[in-house]
């Protein structure tokens, strides 16, 4: 720890990190990276051409620049028509949904310094596909609560239920503070108790509400709509400017207790506020497409190796997220003639893999 605090001081006295180009804008200040920069930038033009070309998937013909051209204001009332009420809800919901999965996998992954931390093994995604499916179970046909409930409150209860999940493992976590290893032990825990519940759940509903629930349960973008799109654009831009704030702390948080003590963050604080954060982001991309697997696990550890950061950059791992679940969406329209997949299931075929590479490289690590 005295060297870190020396090594700062040196460098908060010299005025500059060695190698980096220092930026300094009023009381805030920062050092350049280029790399980066350019995988940011990369992402963009990527997420750009992937998006125009799912917005372009469809019976009415329309190429990808025609659809920039009308998001810009451009074409004829039928492009208007087909482009801004038939297929941009969709387009822009996975956008929106792999964003927020990406930036909540990469404050996971930063806080409990581990790359197999993800909503998605921590169980607060299966929290909120457990809650959603008690919902499809008993509003459904057999249920007694209304066919309204059934619908519209399947986001608002899988929301909830992600949300609560969150605080259940922060609860059991907490002894005299939150330990990662033991977060991600207790992650474990809930995750596996949540698919059984789920599983359960499933038994007790009728066919036809098992099965929709099983398609809820597979992450779909299909039949997405404004409705959809809305509260996961409203909850980033909430939620991206507290993440953000808390990016430099993010960066400490690398560090042992002792060093975050001494460098004078207060450590509790700014675990709880970026885990709520990160709780938050993942359960409302879940009430909006259902929990899609592997993504927010998957895209910071990309991000990171592609960057070659410290650990994974936030704005990146959201650019990624972002073009992998649109991506994915693209690949589920057309790679398969007439029979649509569910973008759940791509994104499980491509990131099941990488966990399985993650464990074993994790493996050999801490074995040699």
């Amino acid at each position: 720890m005295t060297r870190v605090l020396d090594t700062e001081r040196e460098v908060t006295a010299a005025g500059k990190v060695p190698g980096r180009a220092p930026l300094r804008l009023g009381p805030a200040s920062g050092v350049f990276r280029l790399r980066p920069l350019l995988v940011l930038l990369g992402g963009l033009v990527v997420l750009l051409v992937v998006f125009a070309s799912n917005v372009a998937l469809g019976e009415y013909p329309i190429s990808p620049l025609g659809v920039l051209s009308t998001l810009v204001g451009g074409g004829d009332s039928a492009d208007r028509l087909v482009v801004l009420q038939l297929r941009l809800p969709r387009s822009l919901t996975g956008l929106l949904v792999g964003a927020a999965l990406g930036l909540a996998g990469a404050v996971t992954q930063a806080i409990i310094r581990n790359p197999l931390a993800s909503p998605d093994i921590l169980g607060i995604t299966h929290g909120a596909g457990a809650a959603a499916t008690a919902v499809i179970v008993f509003g459904g046909s057999l249920g007694g609560v209304s066919g309204l409930i059934a619908s519209v409150g399947v986001p608002i209860v899988a929301l909830l239920g992600g949300v609560v999940t969150g605080i259940v493992l922060y609860l059991l976590a907490y002894r005299r503070g939150v330990e990662s290893f033991r977060l991600v032990l207790v992650g474990v825990g809930i995750n596996a108790l949540a698919v059984n519940v789920t599983l359960w759940l499933l038994t007790l509903g009728d066919v036809q509400d098992a099965g929709r629930a099983m398609v809820w349960l597979t992450g779909s973008l299909n039949a997405r709509g404004w409705e959809n799109a809305v509260p996961v654009g409203l909850a980033l831009a909430v939620l991206v400017p507290v993440t953000l704030i808390g990016a430099h702390v993010l960066g400490a948080l690398q560090f042992d207790d002792d060093t975050m003590r001494g460098l004078g963050v207060r450590i509790n604080l700014s675990r709880s506020v970026l885990l709520l954060a990160a709780v938050t982001l993942a359960s409302i991309a879940a009430a909006a497409a259902g929990p899609i697997p592997f993504v927010a696990l998957a895209v910071p550890q990309i991000a990171l190796r592609l960057a070659r950061t410290a650990r994974p950059p936030l704005l990146g791992s959201m650019v990624l997220g972002a073009t992998l679940v649109v991506g994915a969406d693209v690949i589920s329209r057309t790679v398969f003639g007439t029979l649509e997949l569910p973008v759940g299931i791509i994104t499980a075929i491509l990131g099941a893999p990488y966990l399985i590479y993650l464990i074993v490289h994790r493996y050999r690590r801490v074995g040699s």
